[in-house]
């Protein structure tokens, strides 16, 4: 079998980049709106976090075709492995599921076989209920594969892309996925964190800048948040963080001898997913 080279940014040139590393990593129950092309027949397909008992793609019984990001199917090309997903679980009869995903042979990737057009529309749920239509009861093992998961309460934020706000363990924490080239964007970060300007309110008093992995090729900072801010306040103190993030991004030339330090301490904190 031909091994396909690894792709650090497997998802990028699709609508939405973001959003799909958060699905894959940070999101535990959701699905977002996609598209085929017309040459594999412009099907409507849902995408998702998590199915039951780990498929990785389904075609449910009534009809709508489901594809998983969370799976560690490794060719080292996610984008690849999905889309060959993609288009097996199109050739299933209804009602039936893809049971593993072995690594697929040479072939299109996601940006070949989606409809770029189609934007690429997430919509966080409370339980995985999308797993089945509505009013069909669920089998006794999709049951209990839906208890042993848990769904954490989780909002996807509407004044910036990619953001989502999510509680555990008596804790709340904001978790965003940058569409900025690493470098750049950790530049960015540091200039405002040498200045004390990269937290959520006034000194970073309603989030504090706790650390990011990198997943996807992307950077996901987090902030741990003040227990019981509004989401409404979270929603505008997010969209101040952009405007500082956007201008930091124009900066030229290197950084001074605080955001160095500043970055340093950045980077340490940083963990690879995947």
């Amino acid at each position: 079998m031909a091994r396909a080279e690894f792709v650090l940014r497997p998802f990028e040139g699709l609508p939405g980049e973001p959003d799909w590393v958060a699905m894959r990593e940070v999101v535990p129950a959701a699905t977002a709106t996609a598209r085929t092309t017309a040459e594999h027949g412009s099907r409507d397909i849902r995408v998702v976090t998590v199915l039951p008992q780990a498929w990785p793609a389904l075609h449910r019984s009534d009809g709508v075709v489901m594809l998983a990001l969370q799976q560690h199917a490794g060719s080292g090309d996610a984008s690849r492995d999905l889309a060959d997903l993609l288009l097996r679980v199109l050739d299933l009869e209804p009602g039936t599921p893809i049971w593993s995903a072995p690594a697929p042979e040479p072939g299109p990737r996601l940006q070949d076989v989606l409809d770029l057009s189609v934007p690429f529309e997430v919509t966080v749920h409370d339980s995985f209920e999308y797993w089945t239509p509505e009013g069909t009861e669920l089998p006794p093992e999709v049951e209990a594969s839906r208890a042993e998961l848990g769904a954490v309460p989780t909002r996807r934020l509407t004044s910036v892309d990619a953001a989502y706000w999510t509680r555990m363990s008596g804790r709340e924490f904001l978790r965003w996925a940058m569409p900025h080239e690493e470098e750049a964007f950790m530049d960015a970060l540091a200039r405002l964190h040498a200045r004390r300007e990269s937290g959520l309110g006034e000194a970073g008093s309603l989030g504090r800048f706790l650390g990011a992995f990198r997943s996807c090729g992307l950077v996901v900072p987090v902030w741990d948040l003040e227990l019981g801010t509004p989401l409404e306040t979270l929603e505008a103190e997010a969209l101040a963080l952009r405007g500082r993030l956007d201008e930091a991004l124009t900066v030229e030339g290197p950084l001074d001898a605080n955001a160095r330090r500043a970055r340093a301490g950045l980077v340490a904190r940083q963990l690879t997913l995947r």
